[in-house]
């Protein structure tokens, strides 16, 4: 059987498809961060015209994908399938965003790494044939999430210095079999780590570990070194899921540090605004990723980037029954050129 397979985890897209439109909406928050003019929507309004946190979450992901769909000049009849997720139980605001557009969709969960996980899929959709155009595009609101995940925004309850800061943020990007480019040439899909963390308040340490498995593992399989790649993103690992990945890379004798961020360090001003340990949320990768990063690709600023979703795969119950949290990350190379 022939296979697009690369070592044990990776699969190199034969016919790398096109992403040909990009669009993020944020909220006032992200807006007021170093990246605020790189985005293509900024609300002022957190409910986003509607009357609950969980509407205002579908309201925006549906601006952030109405409006990649306006820039790939395409039309929902085109779009052959939606790969789509979110924070909340069931994937709700995904699903009540996207039930009227008709359009043939794959409802994922994998927490922060819904992102790279839709993009890597949307993307393999298209390698194999089985479509022309695909969507990957998911969002975060930090009162939808904080009312499910932690405590009412009304408790006002303390947070800790390892906590990180849900994006209000939504992303979308829209791929061809055709088009100029930035490609998705590779994806390698991550594994499940449990590195026994069981602290809510630190998932950046919680997810670190399977940011540098999947790592490591890409550049083995396409026998790789960070240097290959003009910038490497994580996200959202924040600060502290950061500074681990870089020492467990030192450990190794690899120095990551030149070409690593996260984005849950670059969406936020650690001085100025008050974040603690970063950004976090499917929103917060999605939202950079679509608007900083892909921009700045096609202004030639990069020409090669590994775009690595992480996740926490974990659940209000599952926190409540004194579990670990385990970690997922999913890589996603993308090029200038094929």
């Amino acid at each position: 059987m022939k296979t697009k397979r690369t070592g044990r985890r990776t699969v190199c897209l034969a016919e790398p498809p096109a992403i040909i439109g990009s669009a993020s909406a944020v909220g006032q928050k992200e807006g007021d961060g170093p990246l605020g003019t790189s985005f293509d929507i900024v609300s002022e309004d957190a409910y986003f015209g509607e009357r609950t946190w969980e509407k205002a979450e579908s309201a925006m992901q549906r601006l952030a994908f109405f409006k990649a769909l306006e820039k790939a000049k395409l039309t929902l009849s085109q779009l052959d399938y939606l790969f789509a997720g979110d924070l909340l139980n069931q994937c709700t605001a995904s699903t009540f965003a996207l039930r009227d557009a008709g359009v043939p969709y794959f409802g994922l969960f994998g927490a922060c790494s819904t992102m790279a996980e839709g993009l890597g899929l949307a993307a393999m959709m298209i390698d194999g044939g089985y479509a022309d155009f695909t969507c990957a595009l998911t969002s975060s609101h930090f009162c939808s999430a904080e009312r499910q995940f932690r405590l009412p925004l009304e408790y006002g309850g303390q947070r800790a210095p390892t906590a990180q800061w849900t994006a209000t943020a939504a992303g979308a990007a829209i791929l061809a079999a055709e088009g100029g480019g930035p490609y998705v040439t590779a994806v390698t899909t991550g594994r499940i780590r449990d590195g026994g963390i069981t602290d809510a308040g630190n998932m950046g340490a919680a997810m670190a570990q399977a940011a540098y498995d999947t790592l490591r593992c890409h550049f083995e399989d396409l026998r790789l070194t960070p240097g290959d790649y003009d910038l490497i993103v994580t996200g959202d690992l924040g600060r502290i899921g950061r500074s681990i990945v870089l020492d467990f890379f030192r450990r190794d004798g690899v120095e990551l540090a030149p070409v690593y961020d996260d984005c849950g360090v670059l969406l936020f001003d650690q001085g100025r605004q008050d974040v603690h340990a970063g950004g976090s949320g499917c929103g917060c990768s999605a939202a950079v990723l679509c608007s900083w990063l892909l921009d700045g690709m096609r202004a030639g600023r990069w020409k090669k980037l590994l775009f690595c979703g992480t996740g926490a795969l974990m659940s209000p119950t599952t926190s409540g029954q004194g579990e670990s949290i385990p970690g997922i990350c999913h890589a996603v190379a993308i090029s200038n050129t094929r």
